[in-house]
């Protein structure tokens, strides 16, 4: 099973959509631009947002089992895939990519 690297790369905040539907946070999105966590065996990274992980699971599960040209071979690599949380006030785009290659037996 491929292990894999999730990166925070992009945050976008739509400051309107808040204002508007959102309740007042005392603590929103904690994850930073730049952080990494390593996937093995295609669990949730200790300390990762449970409802970002909901989002990047199923394309997580799928380049550790092996999976490439995710998304229609839009990537250029193959075994990598962008992915946004689904939060709708302040989602957050990861990069994930395969980093090795060695079957567990």
């Amino acid at each position: 099973m491929n292990t894999i690297k999730i990166t925070a790369l992009r945050q976008t905040i739509y400051e309107d959509l808040i204002d508007r539907y959102e309740l007042p946070q005392t603590e929103a999105c904690t994850i930073l631009v730049g952080q990494s966590w390593i996937c093995r065996q295609a669990t949730c990274p200790k300390d990762f947002c449970p409802h970002a992980w909901q989002s990047l699971y199923p394309y997580v599960f799928a380049l550790a089992h092996h999976a490439d040209h995710l998304h229609d071979s839009w990537m250029k690599d193959p075994q990598s895939a962008l992915v946004s949380c689904n939060d709708g006030f302040r989602p957050m785009s990861f990069l994930l990519e395969v980093i090795d290659q060695k079957e567990t037996l």
